[in-house]
């Protein structure tokens, strides 16, 4: 065999071994880049400038493929990964923090769906069996959503253990599921309203219950988590970036309520049925300006938390070098919902204040993403985004445990009974020429059983004594 050969083969062996790494460590938590290049696409689809322009709508449509590409690409690693190696699959469900990311892959899945739905709205693609098939994988995205909302949650109270120091902002990640499905079945409504109008009730009142379910569970874990930042101060290093995911409840919520209320507007009144008050004349209109007020709200407490985040990050960066980690990708899709309901906001009020900010931080945020891919892109090259600490934890626990036990059986005194009680132990024939014996004296009989060290010396008494009451 020729030197290139081996060279060949070595490079080929290197290349699988860390391709099967790779695959074995990518993660739930990867579908946040889903979460925040589709955030980038609603972005330039909801522009407050050059609104449906034909620049925004080829960028839309740029970000949105590619969106769907990593999608589609992520879903068969995924399944690669479980396939392969289906024994990650306890392991992550057993961790605190890493079962969380699983409801990333629901709202990486409906933010797509709304990019759709919008494309559909505002440049008339599609038809209606495009938009009636939207739906059909909208409800699939719901209860997925629901299974993760409920699922992980009970998971959380009955197969975890938790502390209050260890409480971060990831918790809020099971119950936003239900706030961006809420959102994006606003954003169907007003594509279905063409087609049926009981479709676009029916729609309108689920995600209505949707985000309130959400927000219900959105503000409780928000108040431990402030706590928990009172207590133990913020989260250092990469984990910092937690931080601005409290911006996604709130901003997506408000986001989805504004969406809700221009629906039930669109809608109501009712022409039919026996309701008296969805056949009132103004109900339409009165709840559209309830929304906006509730909108007002939740834009202002996410204001407020975007303050507290700046001034952490700052601090932390300011103290310590924080490596680029994945993680950083948890960035992206809070201050893009931000800066999208600051833009939403601006087009129900029209207030130049609104586009200004809404504008300003949504060029931000895009410049958050292109570091972040950026970096990220480096590092997919080398391998060494692809780490998940549960597997990094199991293996090394895995490793100590066989150290361990080999230098245990290593250091086992071997003694004259049970040298003398157990014919053929293959340890023997070293420990027992230590001990004056020699290995044809151990020789193993056909059907004879090997025993451990305990067994033999069980075995060992118990002879000792028959052979005594043998002699009585």
């Amino acid at each position: 065999m020729s030197i290139k050969s081996v060279d060949v083969g070595k490079t080929a062996a290197s290349y699988h071994s860390r391709l099967s790494r790779c695959v074995r460590h990518f993660t739930p938590a990867w579908f946040t880049a889903i979460m925040g290049t589709g955030a980038i696409a609603v972005l330039w689809q909801n522009s407050p400038y050059a609104y449906r322009s034909t620049a925004t709508e080829t960028l839309v449509r740029i970000f949105f493929f590619f969106d769907l590409f990593l999608f589609g690409i992520f879903n068969i690693v995924t399944a690669l990964r479980y396939a392969i190696f289906p024994e990650v699959w306890r392991s992550m469900m057993q961790h605190p923090t890493q079962t969380l990311f699983l409801a990333t892959y629901p709202m990486g899945a409906t933010t797509l769906i709304s990019i759709a739905a919008g494309i559909h709205a505002e440049a008339g693609f599609g038809d209606r069996y495009f938009v009636y098939t939207l739906w059909a994988l909208w409800w699939a995205d719901v209860f997925v959503s629901l299974m993760c909302a409920f699922g992980i949650v009970h998971i959380m109270f009955t197969r975890q253990k938790h502390s209050l120091e260890r409480i971060t902002a990831v918790w809020l990640l099971p119950v936003v599921t239900l706030i961006v499905a809420s959102s994006t079945g606003g954003v169907l409504a007003a594509s279905l309203l063409e087609y049926s109008i009981p479709a676009t009730l029916a729609t309108l009142v689920f995600a209505t219950a949707l985000v309130t379910m959400g927000l219900t569970l959105a503000f409780m874990m928000l108040s431990l988590y402030f706590l928990r930042l009172a207590l133990y101060g913020v989260p250092r290093h990469a984990e910092v970036a937690s931080v601005f995911i409290p911006l996604g409840p709130l901003g997506q919520g408000a986001y989805s309520i504004l969406l809700l209320g221009s629906g039930y507007n669109s809608v109501l009144p009712l022409h039919s049925g026996t309701s008296t008050i969805l056949r009132q004349q103004d109900i339409g209109r009165i709840i559209n300006v309830m929304t906006l007020a509730i909108s007002l709200v939740l834009w202002s407490m996410a204001t407020l938390w975007l303050i507290y985040a700046v001034m952490a990050i700052s601090d932390v960066l300011w103290h310590d070098r924080v490596p680029f980690k994945q993680a950083f990708w948890s960035l992206i899709f809070p201050n893009g919902v931000y800066a999208n309901l600051t833009i939403q906001l601006y087009r129900v009020t029209d207030s130049p204040f609104f586009r200004v900010w809404g504008a300003t931080y949504a060029i931000a945020t895009l410049l958050v993403w292109s570091w972040v891919f950026t970096r990220t892109c480096m590092l997919v090259y080398t391998g060494g985004v692809f780490r998940a600490p549960y597997l990094d934890e199991a293996d090394i626990h895995t490793a100590a445990i066989e150290k361990d036990a080999s230098t245990w059986n290593a250091h086992q005194p071997i003694t004259d009974l049970e040298a003398a009680c157990v014919p053929g132990c293959p340890s023997l024939p070293v420990a027992a020429a230590a001990n004056g014996h020699t290995e044809s004296d151990h020789s193993t009989g056909p059907g004879e059983v090997i025993l451990d060290s305990g067994e033999s010396i069980l075995l060992g008494v118990f002879e000792t004594m028959e052979t005594k009451v043998g002699a009585m």
